[in-house]
């Protein structure tokens, strides 16, 4: 079983509407798509470009999966798995997508070697998980709009966007609140956008209003640990962490200081499935849940994240998976089925994928 071919391609689809968030605007998924081939079976990954978050672009991802990771594996067996993920995780300091992407076409491999889906080659779990919708930070008007919408279309819990200005921030969660039905969970996700007084101001008054939050997501820079202490002490809100959260070290710093309730693990950020199970584990023995989420991906990245949240139930409670439901359409001929809220993971072997649609060579683009 041994790896024969490691080919990168771009795949682009365009977004239902654009994606706005407090650090960027983006209209398309444009992400790199890596196959793996190994006697007649095809494993597929993909990386989301994401320069302020991750600080990757597609012609980064690109130089290390071509340059730095595919010369190293190529005619490696994948019998020797641990071995591949070791040459994987330390090629390269950093470029935690492009890893992920390289990760998860192995273990979508080594899946349908085993004959299983990933999840179960993972150990096992429920095969219908339920994902939030991403409300983008808007006009107070054009966000009510959206999430009744949203709410219309079957979703039971909203993420709302904001950090952009934090007096409109805090009347555009309250005015959203007011205008969705009883037991709509509303999760707050500022990316950075506040710093550690504003928001305790903004979520003090906000659970002044009535408001109660099932979380609020990544108030302060990332780097401010302080900060996200402080905010996690003081309010009542269930703080979680993401930006600040990459690595096992980081998970296992933030949690010994206390600095935050939730842990968002997210493929892209942990370099891939490997690390992100112990990311989940290592939160399992402080018992503290963790919520699995994705960048701007397509289907191919995020089933496998929701084939890994399977497997991690119940560390991995809450899901922010509705990367696929933005966008315009599915590339992916069979695997997981994302309909709206609802996520079913396939039964076929490995991820499902029988085909991508819409890809480009990524050696003519790039």
């Amino acid at each position: 079983m041994l790896i024969e071919h490691i080919d990168c391609y771009v795949l682009t689809v365009p977004l239902v509407t654009p994606f706005k968030t407090a650090l960027r605007t983006v209209e398309q998924v444009q992400d790199l798509v890596v196959t793996i081939r190994s006697e007649g079976m095809t494993g597929y990954g993909e990386a989301a470009p994401t320069l302020v978050i991750t600080g990757e672009s597609l012609a980064s991802m690109y130089f290390v999966v071509e340059q730095v990771l595919k010369p190293r594996l190529l005619g490696k067996s994948m019998l020797d798995f641990n071995q591949l993920l070791n040459i994987v995780q330390t090629s390269v300091v950093g470029n935690t997508s492009a890893k992920a992407a390289v990760e998860i076409a192995l273990y979508d491999l080594k899946a349908q070697i085993a004959g299983v889906p990933l999840y179960q080659l993972l150990g096992g779990g429920p095969v219908a998980l339920s994902t939030n919708l991403t409300i983008s930070v808007n006009a107070t008007a054009t966000m009510i709009d959206d999430a009744q919408k949203a709410v219309a279309l079957g979703y039971q819990q909203l993420k709302l966007k904001v950090g952009t200005d934090l007096q409109q921030d805090i009347e555009r969660v309250i005015a959203v609140s007011r205008t969705v039905p009883a037991g709509i969970a509303l999760r707050l996700d500022v990316n950075q956008g506040w710093t550690a007084k504003q928001s305790i101001y903004a979520l003090s008054k906000i659970e002044q209003a009535g408001v109660e939050l099932e979380l609020v997501e990544q108030p302060v820079k990332a780097q401010d640990l302080a900060g996200l202490k402080a905010v996690t002490a003081a309010v009542h809100t269930p703080v979680m962490a993401d930006e600040s959260a990459f690595s096992p070290q980081q998970v296992i710093q933030l949690l010994e200081q206390q600095a935050a309730d939730i842990i968002n693990i997210k493929l892209m950020k942990t370099g891939g499935i490997s690390k992100a199970m112990l990311t989940a584990q290592i939160a399992g023995l402080y018992q503290v849940p963790c919520m699995m989420g994705c960048m701007l991906e397509s289907a191919i990245s995020v089933a496998a994240a929701a084939h890994v949240a399977s497997a991690l139930s119940p560390l991995v409670s809450k899901f922010d998976l509705d990367g696929p439901t933005l966008c315009q359409f599915n590339p992916c001929q069979g695997g997981t089925m994302f309909d709206r809220a609802n996520i079913l993971l396939n039964s076929n072997s490995g991820l499902g994928i029988q085909h991508i649609d819409h890809l480009q060579s990524a050696a003519t683009l790039l």
